[in-house]
């Protein structure tokens, strides 16, 4: 059975993950204490109840302490025949705030003694031991229900049941460094496009600009040290359980070189894992402005 438990911090998107696998066909359980999740399973996984091979639960923080601490022990001595993935969202702790402001919902740790803002921040550290074994962590904080909804259904329902997932996400060190990332490079000593005012309105993606770094021989040889390393020790993290890693590739403002190596480790990959994406941060900013 393949069962997908999803937590994060409230606001940071849970519900839209949940009713997105629902669409996929999951049999989904919202906020079902951690205590029960075992039984859950079991039952689930009994004769009269075959038809449910594909299951996602949604665990929040108003479970007790204890409990979401105990979900590491349920996660390393599953049984053979269940494949779990952790799925955890999040968010800047500001996004979140302008979130339940603009929604005017109670967030559920909040009460007439906690802030919202004392709420969101005590979140975060009851969740931490579900967020320390989580085996995909997506930051929503800059994402649209859309995006979301995309990368959980690329990422996870989407993905061969075999083998390591990656995404090549490129960004802007300007917006600051992706909080998911596994892996980040900073390229920012290579030549810029930038600078070339034929260049400045495209894109990474698009052939001049592509054209001018390939010519480049820092930015070749900055392509090959990262392919390597890559190639060297991707076999080791999916060795080693890992399903998801995602590579962070960051340029000054995610316009040019980032989204330009991206795109090419991810053409390079793809030809060698069946489960390969391309993301870029800051042209998918614009695009849903």
């Amino acid at each position: 059975m393949k069962l997908v438990i999803i937590s994060g911090r409230s606001g940071s998107g849970k519900s839209t993950a949940l009713n997105l696998l629902e669409d996929e066909g999951y049999y989904c359980i919202d906020n079902l204490p951690v205590a029960l999740i075992p039984q859950t399973v079991g039952h689930l996984q009994s004769s009269s109840a075959q038809e449910h091979n594909k299951v996602a639960i949604c665990v929040d923080a108003r479970n007790a302490s204890q409990d979401l601490s105990n979900l590491v022990d349920l996660v390393y001595n599953k049984p053979d025949d269940l494949d779990i993935d952790i799925l955890f969202l999040d968010a800047d702790s500001e996004k979140l705030i302008v979130r339940f402001s603009e929604t005017r919902r109670r967030h559920p740790l909040s009460n007439k003694h906690t802030a919202l803002t004392e709420a969101i921040i005590n979140e975060r550290k009851l969740l931490e031991p579900i967020a320390d074994i989580a085996t995909l962590t997506i930051d929503t904080s800059s994402m649209s229900l859309h995006e979301l909804r995309t990368l959980i259904k690329s990422r996870l329902v989407e993905k061969d049941s075999d083998g390591i997932s990656i995404l090549f996400q490129s960004f802007g060190f300007k917006q600051g460094v992706p909080v998911d990332a596994d892996i980040v490079y900073d390229i920012r000593i290579l030549p810029n496009p930038h600078w070339d005012p034929s260049l400045r309105a495209l894109t990474g993606q698009n052939q001049p600009v592509i054209d001018f770094l390939n010519k480049e021989d820092d930015v070749n040889e900055m392509y090959s040290d990262i392919k390597d390393y890559l190639i060297k020790w991707l076999p080791l993290f999916e060795h080693n359980n890992r399903s998801y890693i995602t590579v962070g590739i960051g340029c000054t403002g995610g316009q040019h070189r980032s989204v330009y190596m991206a795109e090419r480790l991810g053409r390079h990959f793809e030809q060698h894992y069946n489960n390969v994406q391309i993301r870029h941060r800051e042209l998918d900013r614009l695009t849903a402005k």
